[in-house]
C-alpha cells in the first residue's frame, strides 16, 4: 500500500494504548526487514532516516527501498525524517516523498525553537505530511550530535503545552530522562513528566532513546502517552555483529548472499521483538478498517 501520513497512525496508538516502532534504516536489507517484521505481526512500522544516512545514499535511493518494500504489504508504513537541523533538507525530504519529517532545534532558546519549527509546519502543510518537533535537550550521541548528561535539559510541562499549542504535531519529542546510545547505568525517566505532558499537550509523544529500555519501563510510558518509540543503536549493534557472527561461524564461507541473510534474519528478529513489546502486534487491520 502507499506509504502513509503518521498523524493519523499515532493519534490511534496514543488512543488505543500502544507504541508505533520506528527504526532507523541502514540500507536495503534493514528496510525489508522492517517491513516484513510488520507484516508478520499485522503492524505498522515507522521507517526512518537520519540526517547522514540520506547524505550517504540519496532522497532518491531512499524514497525506493521503502516504497518498494511497503508498496505491496498489506500494512501501514510511514518513512519518516529523525532528528533533523537542516531546513532545506527537510524540505527535500517532503518533496521526495517521505510521509513525516522532524525538525530538531531543541538545543536554541523556546522562541527561536518554536520560529524554526513554525517554518517546518508551513513545510508539512505544503506537502501534506506529518510531522515531529523536539522540545528539551535529550541527552547522549544521534548520529554526530552530543548532549552531556549535564547538559540535558528535561522538558518543562507548561512550555510543551505552549509548543505543541502552536504547532499542531504528529508527534512531540521531548527530554523525560532517556538517552540516545547505550544507558551506562540505570536511566532515570521521569514517568509522572511523561503523563503531565501528554495530559496538558494532547499530542502523540515520541519517545527517543529506546534501545536499552526494560520492558517494564516502556510499558509504562505507553501507559502514559508514549506513542512512537525510537530504536536506531540496537540495530546499528545487530546489524554489524550479525555479519560478523556469520564470518567466524563459517570462516570459508564467502557466498555474500548467504551473509546478508544472516544478517536480514537477526534485523527481522530484532523489529518483531520491539514491536511485540510496544503492543502493535494486529493493530494494523483495526487502523485501517478505521481510516478507510
Amino acid at each position: 500500500m502507499p506509504l502513509v501520513n503518521m498523524k493519523p497512525l499515532l493519534r490511534d496508538a496514543m488512543d488505543n494504548g500502544y507504541a508505533v516502532a520506528a527504526f532507523n534504516l541502514v540500507d536495503y536489507g534493514t528496510t525489508k526487514a522492517m517491513v516484513k517484521a510488520a507484516e508478520e505481526l499485522n503492524a505498522p512500522v515507522i521507517c526512518q532516516t537520519s540526517a547522514k544516512t540520506i547524505q550517504y545514499w540519496s532522497h532518491k535511493e531512499i524514497v525506493s527501498w521503502v516504497r518498494t518494500a511497503a508498496e505491496d504489504s498489506p500494512v501501514p508504513v510511514v518513512l519518516h525524517l529523525d532528528h533533523c537541523k537542516d531546513l532545506a533538507m527537510i524540505e527535500e525530504c517532503a518533496k521526495a516523498g517521505w510521509t513525516s519529517i522532524m525538525i530538531d532545534a531543541s538545543e536554541f532558546p523556546f522562541e527561536k525553537n518554536l520560529e524554526m519549527s513554525l517554518r517546518v509546519r508551513e513545510i508539512a502543510e505544503k506537502y501534506g505530511v506529518g510531522m515531529e518537533a523536539e522540545l528539551g535537550q535529550i541527552m547522549g550521541v544521534e548520529d554526530d550530535m552530543v548532549v552531556a548528561e549535564e547538559d540535558s535539559v528535561l522538558t518543562d510541562p507548561d512550555d510543551a503545552k505552549k509548543f505543541c499549542d502552536a504547532l499542531d504535531l504528529s508527534a512531540f519529542a521531548c527530554a523525560v530522562g532517556t538517552a540516545h546510545g547505550y544507558y551506562k547505568g540505570e536511566p532515570k525517566v521521569d514517568f509522572d513528566r511523561i503523563q503531565r505532558i501528554n495530559e496538558l499537550t494532547k499530542t502523540p509523544m515520541a519517545l527517543h532513546g529506546g534501545t536499552g529500555l526494560s520492558d517494564e519501563t516502556f510499558a509504562k510510558a505507553i501507559a502514559r502517552g508514549a506513542a512512537k518509540i525510537n530504536i536506531s543503536t540496537n540495530l546499528k549493534h545487530v546489524f554489524v555483529e550479525s555479519f560478523v557472527k556469520y564470518h567466524e561461524a563459517k570462516p570459508n564461507d564467502y557466498e555474500p548472499l548467504r551473509l546478508i541473510d544472516a544478517q536480514y534474519q537477526a534485523c527481522k528478529a530484532m523489529f518483531a521483538d520491539f514491536i511485540e513489546k510496544f503492543g502493535g502486534k494486529d493493530r494494523a487491520q483495526p487502523y485501517l478498517a478505521k481510516a478507510a
